[in-house]
């Protein structure tokens, strides 16, 4: 059940949501937001030796900034903001993506052993798989066909029980790092921060930055739970595929799911305060 819901479900959520409300200026807008700050803190974090040394390697820097926001982030927002956000939810869920896999395996090939190019399949496959781009795929197919009006008011009921189950569902891609060897909860100084990093100082920054950029309370709670969200699977992905740190990725992933159960909710009681 797990696996179509979230590979056709969410999807179809994503794609009522949008026709309901159209695609717009507000996911660009997203999308670079998310895409530059996570370069620009990498950048940051390996000129100035304090932060290098509480982040010394890529894995750390990446299960940092590197949210789920896909498979946990999009459910979640959806689940507790109006539809209109819906463009600020999934253009911070696709500036992450394509991040992750134009990046992230060059980064991580460079100690690795492998020296070839950037990872192309592993991008193309990463946003194919993407509910948002799944969504927005659809979305511009209705669009061809003329058909908008009518899918956005049939897949809107749907849209809204397929976010109960997939909240629930997506845990059950958690059951492959229970079955590693080791102690789970057995973190260093670096890995705490760099759960540190994804759960609290990342949200912050974002919450600082859509001060800044003017955004109004829901648009700014959008990012900011997207922001919140805990690491995502990619980084295993990544870690496995060249043979970097992949205990430290399982790590910071299972543990970051879990803590977020309760920052999540603070986080949302933190903008509410704030409103």
């Amino acid at each position: 059940m797990a696996r179509p819901l979230i590979r056709f479900g969410i999807p179809l959520s994503v794609m009522g949501l949008l026709l309901k409300e159209g695609i717009n200026i507000n996911l660009i807008k997203s999308a670079a937001l998310a895409f530059f700050l996570i370069g620009f803190l990498i950048a940051l974090i390996n000129i100035f030796p304090i932060l290098k040394k509480r982040l010394p390697n890529y894995t750390l820097q990446l299960a940092g900034l590197i949210g789920n926001t896909s498979f946990l982030g999009i459910p979640i927002a959806i689940a507790l903001l109006p539809s209109k956000t819906i463009n600020f939810t999934i253009g911070f869920d696709l500036g992450t993506t394509l991040f992750a896999w134009i990046f992230g395996p060059f980064l991580l090939q460079e100690k690795s052993q492998k020296k070839n190019i950037p990872n192309i399949n592993g991008l193309l496959n990463a946003l194919i798989n993407s509910p948002a781009s799944r969504g927005i795929i659809g979305v511009f197919v209705a669009y061809l066909f003329k058909i908008d009006g009518i899918l956005g008011n049939y897949l809107w009921i749907p849209a809204r029980i397929v976010i109960a189950f997939a909240i629930i569902i997506v845990g059950t891609r958690l059951g492959l790092i229970t079955n590693q060897k080791g102690k789970i909860f057995d973190l260093n100084e670096e890995i705490k921060f760099s759960i540190l990093l994804k759960l609290f100082i990342l949200p912050l920054v974002i919450f600082l930055i859509s001060k800044f950029l003017n955004f109004d309370f829901y648009q700014s709670s959008a990012v900011i739970l997207q922001a919140g969200t805990p690491t995502a699977i990619s980084t295993i992905l990544m870690a496995e595929a060249y043979g970097i740190k992949q205990n430290i990725a399982s790590k910071i992933l299972f543990t970051s799911t879990l803590i977020s159960i309760f920052t999540i909710p603070l986080l949302t009681i933190f903008r509410n305060a704030l409103r």
